[in-house]
């Protein structure tokens, strides 16, 4: 069978980069060849788009030259190392993408959710997951977890104010109801083993072919 694409979403806090590492790890287990990759970064041109981001000095961006980076960003990284992955036959899970730009970027500026799926079909082929793993912790939990994550301060995108976050969290539920085939809503509060354990329930479905094989 080909490979299998795998997203982790969700807002600042949730617990994305743990549940991948986890989940790599489980797929592995299996005799998968798993590729973990994040965004903005997974190859070298992307990491250093993500340095000029996320970097809490300067001026920083404009809402379009955000999204614009983050669209060159995903463009290198797709075309370099996801694509490439998903060729072979490996597993390719990825902490954020082009929902994330979606649930960020859209509404910001005056720019559209159409925008940055537009930017998406130029740079990156319109990729999309096979499943979209959405980690949803309340605003209260997540924001706990940052205090204790981010004790020598935060990025220039989780430094926002909490309005923003709010409505971050309202874009990204609000993708997940218009696209239920193809995203997992996960809840998020729990000791990270019983996180992984709904996560690991959601992937059965992709795992049933190729444990058939």
């Amino acid at each position: 069978m080909g490979g299998r694409f795998i997203t982790l979403e969700g807002g600042e806090g949730v617990g994305k980069s743990t549940q991948a590492r986890l989940l790599a790890d489980a797929l592995a287990a299996r005799g998968l060849e798993v590729v973990l990759t994040r965004e903005p970064g997974g190859t070298a041109g992307a990491e250093i788009i993500r340095g000029l981001l996320l970097d809490a000095g300067g001026e920083g961006w404009s809402p379009a030259a955000e999204a614009l980076l983050f669209a060159a960003a995903r463009a290198d990284h797709v075309e370099r190392l996801i694509r490439p992955a998903l060729a072979r036959g490996a597993w390719a899970l990825c902490d954020r993408f082009l929902d994330s730009s979606r649930a960020y970027q859209a509404g910001e500026g005056g720019l559209t959710d159409e925008d940055i799926i537009k930017l998406h079909r130029i740079g990156a082929g319109g990729l999309m997951p096979d499943l979209t793993l959405l980690i949803e912790v309340g605003a209260e939990a997540a924001a706990a977890r940052l205090c204790l994550r981010d004790l020598s301060g935060s990025d220039r995108i989780g430094a926002r104010d909490p309005a923003y976050h709010a409505q971050v969290a309202r874009r990204f539920s609000a993708l997940a109801a218009a696209e239920p085939a193809r995203f997992a809503r996960i809840d998020g509060i729990g000791e990270p083993t019983e996180v992984h354990g709904r996560i690991m329930r959601a992937v059965d479905a992709l795992l049933a072919p190729a444990n058939g094989e």
